[in-house]
């Protein structure tokens, strides 16, 4: 049966045209001159009827390889985790999933304390005083904490270490030309910050230093060397963490961070083909008043009964907008909620337990690679839950991990994508979701590709060797 989706009848449309003082649907369009109006028919569809739009809508979704029907080995900031089916269960509430912004705490007492758990959540893993009401992701974060670090120090360089995520850095990058920063990019050598590099560039113009540990490839950066490079020359250390890495290494704060940022997706939050996702920020208590977004606060009524608040608010939104430390700092309140309905089910044990099974089986997994005659580690660095593989001859692979998607696995990330000098290597993640018959079946099938000359570039693209 066919039926209008947004059923409209001649009469509505009547009363419309009298409304706004037309007697036809062309007068709308008068200004716009004839030859700049599309002739023709456009190239879409024919209309469908519900059960036929359903079965192709069905269609289509079932061309995703999704993490149900494929086993995921592709991480690069968005990771194959446990979701456990009392998240989807909580935010399907439409008490959280209608709420808006909270400005009157006199009934958005459950939204303001779902954030304030959060903020708490977040606190605890980096070692940290002060988070904030959660930001639209990581890499946003990660440019909020540069601005942070340049008005609290009243510099304006910005070194940034070129294992930090490369889509990272592209929005620090343009984040710093609006506020004419100068963003300088430090080598690595063995899949982490060049420490002498660092120190070489480092004076009393640095407003941060900006590092990412577990770092894109996966290495653990060398924190407690870092940070005093940049606070005798006065500025301010800012890491990027995976948040279920802390369930292991040490929490940045107590390693002398000033700022900590990093994306909560890895806590419950699905990968919905890239996002949205929600991202982190937290500092020491110096830097409180100069946190882009909102924090919420807890306190008590007349009667002495428990509540919350939106204790600051630094944004344009509420105050003046040169007075603003951010303009662009709405946070993900249902995503958030997500991450502390995560943290609350898996409780301190569970995050330990989940990064735990993180490093053995990654590292389980970086054995086998290391076993074969066609691949090798690149780095020989402590790494978390992803690392990086080095084919030794030339490999095609956009064409391997097109295969491997034929075979039911979803391949790692190409790092030439994003380093030239990188070309052949593949970035692996193994999270908790992966067995052991399907870590030994993917190494397998690569190594087994990595010999086959359908996956030699001059092969494929018709070139003599």
């Amino acid at each position: 049966m066919a039926h209008h989706y947004l059923p409209l009848t001649e009469r509505d449309r009547a009363e419309m045209f009298e409304t706004i003082g037309i007697s036809d649907i062309e007068q709308l369009f008068e200004d716009i001159p004839a030859e700049a109006r599309f002739k023709g028919e456009l190239q879409i569809s024919e209309k469908m009827d519900e059960q036929t739009l359903l079965r192709y809508m069905r269609k289509l979704a079932g061309k995703n390889a999704d993490f149900d029907r494929y086993a995921s080995f592709l991480g690069a900031g968005i990771y194959d985790h446990h979701l456990p089916v009392v998240i989807n269960h909580m935010i399907s509430r439409s008490e959280f999933y209608t709420a808006y912004t909270p400005y009157q705490p006199e009934i958005s007492q459950g939204e303001l304390q779902a954030i304030f758990e959060f903020q708490s959540f977040i606190c605890e893993l980096t070692g940290m005083a002060v988070a904030n009401a959660s930001m639209y992701d990581g890499s946003t974060a990660l440019a909020e904490a540069g601005a942070l670090a340049s008005g609290a120090t009243k510099r304006s360089r910005l070194l940034v270490s070129r294992a930090v995520h490369p889509e990272a850095r592209q929005i620090l990058k343009t984040s710093a030309k609006g506020l004419n920063l100068e963003v300088i990019e430090v080598d690595y050598i063995n899949g982490v910050t060049d420490l002498d590099q660092l120190a070489a560039l480092t004076n009393d113009q640095t407003a941060a230093i900006i590092v990412q540990s577990p770092n894109f490839f996966g290495n653990l950066e060398d924190i407690a060397g870092i940070e005093p490079i940049i606070h005798e020359a006065g500025g301010l250390l800012v890491v990027s963490c995976n948040p279920m890495s802390l369930g292991l290494i040490e929490a940045p704060g107590k390693l002398g961070a000033d700022i900590v940022v990093g994306d909560a997706q890895p806590f419950g939050i699905p990968a919905a083909l890239g996002g949205p996702t929600c991202g982190y920020f937290s500092v020491a208590e110096k830097w409180m008043r100069r946190m882009p977004g909102r924090i919420v606060g807890q306190t008590v009524d007349r009667d002495g009964k428990r509540g919350f608040v939106l204790t600051l608010q630094a944004r344009e939104q509420h105050i003046r907008r040169e007075k603003a430390t951010s303009n662009i700092c709405s946070n993900q309140a249902l995503l958030a909620l997500c991450a502390s309905i995560y943290l609350s089910v898996m409780g301190k044990q569970g995050i330990q337990d989940v990064a735990s099974l993180n490093l053995q089986k990654s590292h389980y997994a970086a054995s086998r690679f290391a076993a074969t005659q066609t691949m090798q580690l690149a780095f020989a660095t402590p790494f978390f839950n992803e690392f990086v593989v080095k084919f030794n001859n030339a490999i095609d692979l956009k064409a391997l991990n097109s295969k491997l998607l034929t075979d039911g696995f979803i391949g790692g990330y190409d790092l030439g994508n994003e380093y030239p000098e990188l070309q052949g290597h593949l970035l692996v993640a193994v999270t908790e979701q992966r067995t052991r018959a399907e870590i030994d079946e993917f190494v397998a099938m690569l190594n087994s590709y990595a010999s086959e000359s359908n996956f030699i570039p001059s092969v494929l693209e018709g070139v003599n060797p």
